[in-house]
């Protein structure tokens, strides 16, 4: 498989390689209560991200080999990747957070998906992907749906968040099931 994650370009949204520049973008986004709590976790304390915190974030984004920073009219608005990669099972799972709340809910998050199923399909040549989910981000298990995610199990009462106990979805998308929607 090849190790050289390339720029992907999508109708509206540019994915590539992050940078160290990256930091002042992501700590521009800060830290959105309703956003943290799609993700799983407390919305507790500043809203602001410190500029050690958004290097943080960069420099994990640069060590995973298959992350994007997805970009809207250069602009960083948030973050794809392809992590747990099995190059045996031919598998990964994918992880993404669109990061301004003002751009949720417009399709960005699913081009920017569908951009990173089409490079893991294609160039990467898997087989399979996966997502976890909390059940209650309706937004995210729309925008899986609409690539082709099926669900296929239910992990009860997965995440603490906030004080109350949530089930993370499991859902997976075959390469032939992705190409049927591509077509379609």
């Amino acid at each position: 498989m090849p190790h050289e994650t390339m720029t992907l370009h999508g109708r509206r949204v540019l994915l590539r390689r992050p940078r160290d520049e990256d930091a002042a973008g992501r700590r521009a986004l800060g830290k959105d209560p309703d956003i943290i709590r799609l993700f799983g976790g407390a919305a507790t304390g500043s809203t602001e991200l410190t500029a050690a915190q958004a290097r943080d974030w960069v420099a994990a984004q640069k060590a995973e080999p298959y992350a994007w920073i997805i970009e809207l009219d250069m602009r960083l608005i948030g973050s794809v990747r392809l992590h747990s990669l099995n190059a045996q099972d031919r598998r990964a799972s994918l992880a993404i957070g669109i990061l301004d709340a003002s751009l949720l809910g417009q399709g960005l998050g699913t081009e920017a998906m569908r951009l990173v199923a089409r490079y893991a399909f294609g160039a990467l040549d898997l087989h399979r992907l996966s997502v976890r989910v909390l059940a209650t981000n309706g937004r995210a298990l729309a925008a899986y749906r609409k690539l082709g995610f099926v669900e296929e199990g239910r992990e009860r009462q997965a995440a603490h968040v906030s004080g109350v106990w949530q089930d993370d979805v499991i859902m997976g998308l075959l390469a032939h099931e992705f190409r049927d929607v591509v077509a379609a």
